[in-house]
């Protein structure tokens, strides 16, 4: 699990390393640039020119001890220190110094106040973004807002040290949109910032990674955070080896109430994923007409029939089951949103509340509170707009779904690039699996089969809700390999779970 900290935050943790390692600021900033440095390499070769633009801060000094590496390494190197008041932080004129020393002032220049003839940035550049860091609390103005612009601009590939230049590590909403450089790469030190992860973002940060800078062990486990990032390591404790004398009966009864006319697709999906997430056994509770169908495509499942011919309107037993998942495929009937509203009131247990089930209940908002404690919803954005309102941006959106699930006593699980779940507890803990090939009808109804599977044998609401996701994800990820992003269908994840499922035990 990789903890994500708050800007603000992680300059803590730097000073507790500089104090306690013990280590000097200078010699940190060279770790940093170490490890920037070694990825920088991996990807571009010697022959691409090499641009760095580098402020006059911290974030600068790094850019300028990338400089003189890339130098050391073979690279072709263009300095620009951008120096306006004639201030540099102490780490960033030592390695201005050392920068001189080993070029003698070749192919570096500093930029003061006033015009200065930019360099030309074609393809053949690749550009490293040194100028602001994580620090930056106020929007880009003037010079450095035009010099972000001429970038935006340019041919060249841009890799923004941290964070790229004018972005807020956290909440954007006031910051200037065309005065945030747009990085290709962004290598960022230590952890990921929070706003990597979200949506309006992407097209500042590009494709990113975090790269160890060794800060001090003590420093983050003692430091609260209440996000995370989760890998699969996370999950090795979570499916432990059946017994040999296993039977069916010991990994759960999974109900899950879907599907109506025209929509039974999305329940036989639900239901295959239940089944191979490895609930032992699933009644699949549809309306009269659809029996048929279920019973044909998936005979592994058991049927329980609702006395309404197209969709669903009652159901009465429900006490012999271990978990329920409700919604792929359920409609909005009126009949439907009173047998919703029935169940809410009849079950204790936490519930798995997806695509049309959530859609009834933003339209009936008295229904959030007979939800049972720790259920897990499951919207994707526009869903989670009808429950909470509508937010101006992912961030504002995680905010409201992180107090949402306090509020109500629920595990949300909001759908996305990197889904947030988010617990009871005010814990939010984002997903690293999956790809843009999972934006394809079916997806969530896979996932809702997943959780309900999980929930099913046994697992506590958050744990099933994390450890769903990311087995979700990552059978995308191994379906995408063999159909390609684009070719992919909802049904090839749920034959990858299998495999999924190896990887991680």
């Amino acid at each position: 699990m990789i903890k994500i900290f708050s800007t603000d935050k992680v300059r803590e943790l730097d000073r507790y390393t500089i104090e306690y390692e013990p280590i000097d600021s200078i010699d940190l900033v060279e770790r940093a640039a170490t490890a920037f440095t070694g990825e920088f390499c991996r990807h571009f070769n010697k022959q691409m020119r090499v641009v760095v633009f580098a402020g006059q801060g911290n974030n600068g000094a790094d850019a300028l001890a990338i400089a003189r590496q890339l130098v050391e390494a073979g690279y072709r190197v263009e300095s620009y220190l951008f120096n306006p008041t004639s201030r540099l932080s102490p780490d960033c004129e030592q390695n201005r110094e050392r920068l001189l020393q080993l070029t003698g002032g070749k192919n570096f220049v500093e930029v003061s106040a006033g015009d200065f003839s930019v360099p030309d940035l074609d393809e053949q550049v690749v550009l490293i973004d040194g100028l602001f860091g994580s620090g930056l609390n106020r929007p880009l103005s003037g010079g450095f807002a035009a010099l972000v612009q001429y970038i935006n601009q340019s041919e060249a590939t841009v890799v923004s040290v941290d964070i790229p230049s004018g972005l807020f590590g956290e909440d954007n909403r006031q910051n200037d949109p065309v005065a945030i450089v747009r990085a290709d790469w962004t290598f960022s030190f230590g952890f990921p910032k929070l706003a990597f992860l979200l949506a309006e973002n992407a097209e500042y940060v590009g494709k990113w990674k975090v790269l160890d800078i060794l800060l001090h062990p003590d420093a983050i486990e003692g430091t609260f955070t209440p996000f995370a990032l989760i890998g699969e390591k996370d999950l090795e404790e979570v499916f432990l080896p059946r017994p040999r004398f296993a039977h069916k009966g010991m990994f759960g009864h999974a109900l899950l109430i879907a599907g109506s006319r025209g929509k039974m697709g999305a329940a036989l999906l639900a239901a295959r994923a239940c089944l191979r997430s490895g609930a032992g056994l699933l009644t699949v509770h549809v309306p009269q007409r659809e029996e048929r169908v279920l019973q044909t495509a998936f005979p592994e499942a058991m049927v329980d029939i609702d006395p309404g011919q197209e969709h669903f309107s009652y159901i009465s037993d429900i006490q012999g089951y271990s978990a329920i998942g409700i919604g792929p495929g359920l409609g909005k009937h009126l009949d439907t949103s009173k047998a919703l509203g029935h169940l809410l009131q009849v079950t204790e247990k936490p519930l798995v509340i997806d695509a049309d089930a959530l859609n009834l209940i933003a339209e009936r908002k008295d229904l959030l509170k007979r939800i049972p404690p720790r259920s897990i919803l499951t919207p994707h954005p526009k869903e989670f707009d009808r429950l909470a309102g509508e937010s101006s941006c992912a961030y504002e959106r995680l905010m409201k779904a992180q107090a949402f699930a306090q509020e109500n006593q629920v595990c949300l699980v909001l759908k996305g690039a990197y889904t947030a779940v988010c617990t009871n507890k005010g814990k939010v803990y984002f997903n690293s699996t999956g790809n843009p090939g999972m934006a394809t009808a079916g997806s969530g109804d896979v996932l809702t089969g997943v959780l309900l599977g999980l929930l099913a044998q046994g697992l506590e609401p958050e744990t099933a809700a994390v450890a769903g996701v990311y087995l979700h994800g990552l059978a995308g990820d191994l379906a995408a390999k063999n159909h390609t992003e684009i070719s992919m269908l909802a049904g090839d994840m749920v034959d990858m779970l299998g495999m999924a499922f190896k990887q991680i035990c």
